[in-house]
């Protein structure tokens, strides 16, 4: 049975538990300061851009984020940044705080309640946030892609492989295949789109790891090294993510 799909701008009374949806996000990746900052506020001042659904016993099993934004402005000339997720963020609430009209819109997230993985629910809500930009005027989504199997490769070049296709021609990563799948292609890599820079001690929390060689430290989740400079007391993970483009 298809889930029933509701914005928070019209179903205001789910926001905390659409809010307090159990998911998977490894720890440290919801420490990204930029992110802490900003993310809360979607639901708060962006209500219309928040996703859920709901199964037939009205369990909310997966919310889709995203933010509208300025992209061909003169400063942005239609590029996507560099800086992918927080830039993103960054820029979407600078845009609705200065009243820029925004001409695209950015997915933020698309998270799957843990027990509902599996039924196709990412595929569900990437395609609902798409019917939902195309509603309200927009013409392009993009998205900040953080590929789901890149974890296992902690080393390879994000741009290797972001580019690696199977032989029907779609990307090998399955959620960068559930992208194509509904339309979208590849921009760029975004190699600094979240950066958590924090103490040995937190990162010690986090993982549960030692953190107490010099160097690139592979962490469960991480889809880079973290860098670990144990004299100065503190390690850096700058993530990279996949930037792509969904025409409407």
């Amino acid at each position: 049975m298809q889930p029933k799909i509701s914005s928070l701008a019209d179903r205001p009374d789910m926001l905390e538990r659409v809010v307090g949806m159990a998911d998977s996000w490894p720890e440290f990746v919801i420490q990204d300061l930029v992110g802490a900052a900003h993310f809360p506020r979607i639901a708060a001042e962006l209500p219309e851009y928040v996703l859920f659904a709901e199964d037939e016993q009205g369990e909310i099993v997966a919310n889709a984020y995203s933010v509208p934004f300025a992209l061909g402005t003169e400063h942005r000339g239609g590029r996507l940044p560099a800086n992918g997720w927080d830039a993103v963020l960054v820029w979407a609430f600078s845009d609705l705080r200065r009243g820029v009209r925004p001409d695209t819109v950015s997915a933020i997230s698309v998270s799957v309640a843990p027990h509902a993985q599996g039924r196709g629910l990412s595929g569900v809500m990437l395609s609902a946030l798409r019917d939902n930009a195309r509603t309200r005027g927009f013409r392009e989504v993009v998205a900040p892609v953080r590929p789901n199997g890149k974890h296992l490769e902690p080393h390879t070049p994000m741009a290797e492989y972001a580019h690696r296709v199977r032989p029907d021609g779609l990307p090998q990563d399955p959620w960068l295949r559930v992208h194509a799948r509904a339309g979208a292609t590849v921009d760029s890599v975004a190699p600094a789109s979240m950066t958590v820079a924090a103490p040995l001690a937190d990162w010690r929390r986090w993982t549960g790891l030692p953190f107490d060689t010099d160097g690139d430290i592979e962490v469960p989740g991480a889809l880079v090294p973290v860098r670990c400079e144990t004299e100065r007391g503190y390690a850096v993970y700058v993530e990279p993510n996949v930037w792509m483009r969904h025409p409407l």
